[in-house]
């Protein structure tokens, strides 16, 4: 137990303190985020705003731009989702949870190709030397990207990405030394799983009640 104590630990001795102070911020923010998102509450938006602008800073300062580049896609179509939500017909929401159709997949798949080939770019522009684990970063920055594209649109292909990238990353960011976002994206994996389960229930009852 204490070496994954001393894991987490180490990687933070050197660390300023505001640095974690900030990490541990977008830390809850995020956690908090992705809960409000299993719950189908607009509250996921300003909360996730708070913790993907955070982690652009973070991600910039350590120089991992392809993560800094998706953080700051997040915050951009947080916006989106944010108004998206809102919207209401009458008393109803105007986007009601629904899986996509295979246009909708067609353009996820592309929003991946996209993504992946505007994150290589941005390691290219910045002149940083593309390693293994940058290719790795490159490909769950596409798989991202389409989740929160998905969930702004309320798919619930949406958690279906976001556990499979979540996976991926957990051992990512343990292997660069940022074991609070390892830890979190475990979290996140839980949590998007129940997001599955719960917005499935949803949707079932939804189609029953039709």
């Amino acid at each position: 137990m204490n070496h994954i104590f001393d894991f987490f630990l180490n990687a933070y001795k050197d660390t300023p303190v505001l640095f974690i102070v900030l990490e541990a911020i977008a830390f809850v923010f995020g956690i908090a985020s992705v809960v409000y998102a299993k719950k189908e509450n607009i509250l996921v938006y300003p909360i996730g705003l708070v913790a993907t602008v955070i982690t652009v800073y973070l991600l910039y300062k350590a120089a991992y731009f392809g993560d800094m580049m998706m953080n700051f896609y997040y915050s951009v179509i947080s916006i989106y989702g944010w108004w998206n939500w809102s919207r209401k017909n009458g008393k109803k929401h105007a986007i009601p949870i629904s899986r996509t159709t295979n246009r909708e997949k067609a353009i996820g798949v592309l929003l991946v190709v996209l993504t992946m080939a505007v994150t290589y770019l941005v390691y290219r522009y910045f002149g940083n030397e593309i390693k293994l684990e940058n290719y790795i970063d490159i490909f769950t920055s596409g798989i991202f990207f389409t989740a929160m594209w998905y969930m702004a649109n309320k798919k619930i292909e949406n958690w279906m990405l976001w556990i499979f990238a979540d996976i991926i990353t957990v051992p990512l960011y343990a292997y660069r030394g940022l074991g609070m976002l390892s830890l979190q994206y475990f979290i996140f994996t839980l949590l998007a799983i129940q997001g599955y389960l719960a917005w499935k229930k949803s949707l079932k009852k939804d189609l029953q009640v039709a």
